[in-house]
C-alpha cells in the first residue's frame, strides 16, 4: 500500500493497544496500523476509538480511522420522494416486513457477494468469523428486509452504547437497502442515539443526507456515546416505517 517513504506503518501485536488515531497517514486517508489479531474484544477496542477494519484476502489486518469521517446524523435522513412513495407502496400492499437479527451471518455473506463496481469484498471468512462473534455477544446486529421468505435487502453494524456504526448494506431490488437504513435511522432516534458512523463518503449515502466531519469531532462523539448505556437490543423490534 503506498503511504509515505519517510513513515513505518505500526504493527499492532495482540495485548498491545491501538496506536492514537491522531497518527494515522493521509495518504492513504486514515490507514493507522496492521497487525494480525481481529478478536472481539480487539474490534470493540477499536470502534470504541473511532477505528474500524478494512482489508482484503492475503493482506494483515489493517486499521484505518479516515479524516474526515462519514457519519450520517438521525434528524438529518433525506428520504427523496420516490423512497417515500417506496415505503407507502410497501405499507399499502404489505409487500416487505423489516426483521432485526434474523440472520446476521447471512446478511455479512450477501454484504460479501462480488458487485459490479468491485473486483472482491473486503469481507473475508476472518471479518464474517470475528463479526459474527460480536452478534453473538450483543453488540453486532443487522436489519433485513422481506418480501415473504425472499431476502430483499439487509444492512449489519456494531452498536456500543448509543453509538452506531454502519458497517455494509446490500439490495436485491431498487430501495430495499435504503428502506433497512431508513428503518433503522427511525428506531435509533427513539431510543436516544444521535449518529450513524458511515465511514467513508459515497454518493449513495451522501443522497441519504450523510456528511463528512472532523475526525477531532467525530472522535469527541463517539466518547461521549459510547460510554452512554445503550437499549438492549434483545427487547427492540423494527417495522417498515411511517413515510
Amino acid at each position: 500500500m503506498a503511504g509515505s517513504p519517510r513513515r513505518k506503518l505500526a504493527w499492532v501485536d495482540a495485548g498491545e493497544p491501538l496506536p492514537d488515531p491522531a497518527r494515522a497517514w493521509t495518504d492513504p486517508n486514515g490507514l493507522l496500523a496492521a497487525g494480525a489479531d481481529l478478536s472481539a474484544a480487539r474490534l470493540l477496542e477499536a470502534y470504541r476509538h473511532g477505528i474500524f477494519p478494512w482489508y482484503t484476502e492475503g493482506q494483515p489486518v489493517l486499521w484505518w480511522s479516515p479524516d474526515p469521517r462519514m457519519v450520517l446524523y438521525l434528524d438529518e435522513f433525506k428520504a427523496s420522494r420516490s423512497l417515500l412513495q417506496t415505503v407507502r407502496r410497501a405499507r399499502r400492499n404489505g409487500r416487505w416486513r423489516i426483521t432485526l437479527d434474523a440472520c446476521f451471518e447471512r446478511v455479512m455473506r450477501e454484504c460479501a457477494m462480488p458487485r459490479e463496481d468491485q473486483d472482491g469484498t473486503w469481507i473475508t471468512r476472518e471479518i464474517a468469523a470475528a463479526y459474527g462473534d460480536l452478534h453473538r455477544m450483543g453488540a453486532a446486529h443487522s436489519v433485513e428486509v422481506w418480501d415473504g421468505e425472499r431476502l430483499d435487502g439487509g444492512l449489519y453494524g456494531v452498536s456500543i452504547g448509543r453509538m452506531f456504526f454502519g458497517e455494509s448494506m446490500f439490495t436485491r431490488v431498487p430501495d430495499a437497502s435504503k428502506v433497512a437504513l431508513f428503518a433503522l435511522a427511525r428506531l435509533l432516534r427513539v431510543h436516544g442515539f444521535r449518529v450513524i458512523d458511515c465511514q467513508q463518503n459515497t454518493r449513495h449515502l451522501a443522497s441519504l443526507g450523510a456528511r463528512e466531519i472532523s475526525r477531532a469531532a467525530f472522535l469527541q462523539q463517539v466518547a461521549e456515546l459510547v460510554r452512554q448505556p445503550g437499549p438492549d437490543w434483545r427487547a427492540l423490534s423494527i417495522e417498515l416505517p411511517d413515510a
